[in-house]
Order: C-alpha cells, then structure tokens, then sequence
C-alpha cells in the first residue's frame, strides 16, 4: 500500500517516517475511522539492523508504541 493509498483512505493519516515497509495495512473501527496497521515484528526487525535486540525493544516501546501521533495514532499487530 502506498502513502497516496493510505492518505485517500485515511484523512490526516499518521504515517511512521522511514516504515513503510511494516505496514500490513488499514483498521477500520466504528467512531474511530481508519488506521494504519502496522507490524510489530517488521519494525522490531527493522531496528534491529541498528541496535541491540534489548535497545530495539526499548525504543520500539517508548518511542513508536508509547508515542502519541494524534486522533489517528497507528496501531501495532503483535
């Protein structure tokens, strides 16, 4: 899917800067609208290639999950 997809799908979308790639795909929730969906498992591999497992999980958690992006935050499919 790609970020004019997703932006034509979700009105002020939240899209992660720099993972595109872990996009699985949109969330739909009554009285919430649309959400990029997001997988855990593709980002933490991702940070990874950068860090130690340890600090990937640190920073996945405080930074990406802890983080709040706005009325549409993404969510994570674990």
């Amino acid at each position: 899917m790609t970020r004019d997809e997703i932006k034509e799908l979700i009105e002020n979308a939240v899209i992660l800067e720099g993972y595109d790639d872990c996009i699985v795909g949109v969330t739909e929730e009554f009285g919430v609208g649309n959400r990029i969906l997001y997988s855990r498992d593709k980002i933490l591999q991702k940070l990874r290639q950068d860090m130690s497992e340890e600090d990937a999980i640190e920073f996945y958690y405080y930074n990406i999950v802890g983080g709040y992006f706005g009325e549409q935050n993404p969510i994570f499919l674990v």
